[in-house]
Parts: structure tokens; C-alpha cells; sequence
């Protein structure tokens, strides 16, 4: 059993098909053939059903399909690895994250990572966190940002980013000047709210006692816009410091501290651990942990702390 006669194997299981297997590996039928046949030899076991008009593969067949990938996968694995051992950084690195993590995490440590690696090429699939896992299981992704906490047995994950969740509201609104706002008092005022998401849940669940009396004016996909109806005067939310920073330090918008509790966004690195990290992926995550060492923040223990995304 060699490589290649797997790469074979799975391309006529792939195409159930010897004559388009042999078309796309650029060789004989006759030749694929033969090597299905060694296979089947030394599996003792039949591989493929041929009687009908599709090949099909047989319950030994399939066995073999699960192990054929895994070992494919990491023979290629084997030699990337050794072919990068002295090699500069270089190709194509994929990231997951979300729309506010590009926006307002990212930017300082991409220009950071671009000017010590150009040769790396970014590509970023922007989408929710449990989108963002999806894509970081199946191997379409190399890296993901995604809100914490989150559970995955075959994932490790990195801590980069901790901020408070304040409420924002206009400048001249008549909460401006309050040093804090009770949940009490967020629901008497009309609300802009995240459509979805697991901050939307950490919200409602923050506004349980009071939703009798919870005006929800708007729901938006956006962060970005959120902010801009907020500085419009059609409502308040509730918004991550740092995504603020710029309205506020402009005099557009007020931060304003929940009374008697905190809430705390938190976003992790993640990648699969059982899989083979390109060059690129790894001075990036170098990267990530120097860039992202002061943004987060310690925060004092407490029994209302929360976390959203």
C-alpha cells in the first residue's frame, strides 16, 4: 500500500468512476485499475462494487476512504513541515472572524504581522463565532477569532482580547450624565439591539425582570450601524468600550458603566490542535500574542460578572 495507489483509490471513490479518475490523475483506466486491484489484494477484501452502473464502494471500501484521507493528509503535512523548516514565512493564510473583530481588534496586528511577513498573502471569511468554528473544524480556515468561552475537546485556544460591555448612548441624552445606569433605568429608554447572536441572549437574560416594560426600538446585524442610529437619537444599547472609543474620544457618543455589575466581551484564538499548522499560521499566532498582551484586561472577580459576544 503506497500513496499512491490510495490518491487512486479515492479519486474513483470520489468520482465512482475508473475511466474519470483516470482522466483527472492523467493516466491510463487500465493503470488506475491496477492499482485498486493491489490494493484490494493486499486488503483482501473487494473495494469497489462494480456491478452497476456507478462504482460504488463496498463497507471495506469505505473503511479504507477514512483511513486514506487521514494518512494522504498527513503525508502532506510530513513534507510542508519539513520543506518550511528553514524557509521565510510565505503563500496564503485563512482567518476567521467576525465583522467588530476586523474592525477593531485586528487592524494593528495584521499591519504588524504584514510588515514582518509581506510575503504572506490574508484572506479573512467574516461570519459569526459558531460559523467561524464550523469552518476551523473542517480545515477551511487555518485560524479563527471567536467569542469565549467556547467548547471544542479538539480545539486550542488563545485568550486575545477581554472589554468591558458599557451602555451608549448620544451625548446630550438625559442619561449622559449619570456615573451608572441601573437595569431598571436601560429599560425605560428605547433599545438598539443585536439581531442575533450571543450577545443578544446575554442581554435578554440581563433584562428578564423587566420585560414588561423593555422597549426594543431597533435590531441590527451591525455594530457600525448601531452606533450611527444611536448617535441619531433612535435609542440606546449596549456596546464593547473599545468598538466606541472613536465616537466617544469625537464627543458623539457616552459610555456609561452598568450599576452593581460588569459585563465582559472576550474573543479567543482558536485552531484544531490534532492538525498540522502551516508556517504562516504559526508567526501569526506569534504575532497575536505580543500584539494582543494589553488588551486584555483584568478584571475583579465577582459574582455579576458576565461574558457576551
Amino acid at each position: 500500500m503506497d500513496y499512491d495507489q490510495l490518491g487512486s483509490f479515492l479519486e474513483v471513490a470520489k468520482l465512482q468512476s475508473f475511466s474519470r479518475a483516470a482522466e483527472k490523475l492523467f493516466r491510463t483506466q487500465p493503470a488506475i485499475s491496477a492499482q485498486v486491484r493491489l490494493l484490494e489484494q493486499e486488503c483482501g477484501e473487494k473495494l469497489f462494487d462494480r456491478s452497476g452502473k456507478k462504482v460504488l464502494m463496498t463497507p471495506a471500501g469505505e473503511i479504507l476512504y477514512r483511513y486514506a484521507e487521514k494518512m494522504l493528509a498527513m503525508h502532506k503535512e510530513a513534507l510542508q513541515a519539513i520543506a518550511e523548516l528553514n524557509q521565510t514565512p510565505r503563500g496564503k493564510l485563512f482567518i476567521g472572524a467576525n465583522e467588530a473583530t476586523c474592525l477593531y481588534v485586528l487592524p494593528k496586528t495584521f499591519a504588524r504581522f504584514k510588515q514582518l511577513y509581506p510575503l504572506v498573502q490574508i484572506s479573512i471569511y467574516r461570519n459569526f463565532s459558531h460559523k467561524i468554528m464550523q469552518k476551523v473544524q473542517e480545515g477551511a480556515v487555518d485560524l479563527g477569532i471567536v467569542t469565549l468561552p467556547m467548547t471544542a475537546n479538539n480545539m486550542e485556544v488563545i485568550p486575545v482580547f477581554r472589554d468591558e460591555v458599557q451602555i451608549v448612548v448620544p451625548k446630550a441624552h438625559p442619561l449622559a450624565r449619570n456615573k451608572h445606569v441601573t437595569v431598571e433605568e436601560l429599560a425605560e429608554h428605547p433599545l438598539i439591539l443585536p439581531k442575533t447572536g450571543h450577545t443578544r441572549v446575554v442581554i435578554d437574560r440581563l433584562l428578564r425582570d423587566q420585560r414588561d416594560r423593555v422597549q426594543i426600538s431597533m435590531e441590527m446585524a451591525s455594530v457600525e450601524t448601531i452606533k450611527k442610529f444611536v448617535g441619531a437619537g433612535l435609542g440606546i444599547s449596549l456596546i464593547s468600550r473599545t468598538y466606541v472609543q472613536p465616537e466617544v474620544t469625537a464627543g458623539l457618543l457616552k459610555l456609561i458603566p452598568l450599576e452593581g455589575q460588569k459585563l465582559y466581551r472576550e474573543l479567543g484564538l482558536v485552531y484544531r490542535r490534532d492538525r498540522y499548522l502551516s508556517l504562516p499560521a504559526k508567526v501569526f499566532i506569534d504575532v497575536v500574542r505580543e500584539s494582543t498582551k494589553s488588551t486584555i484586561a483584568s478584571a475583579p472577580s465577582s459574582t455579576n460578572t458576565g461574558t457576551v459576544r
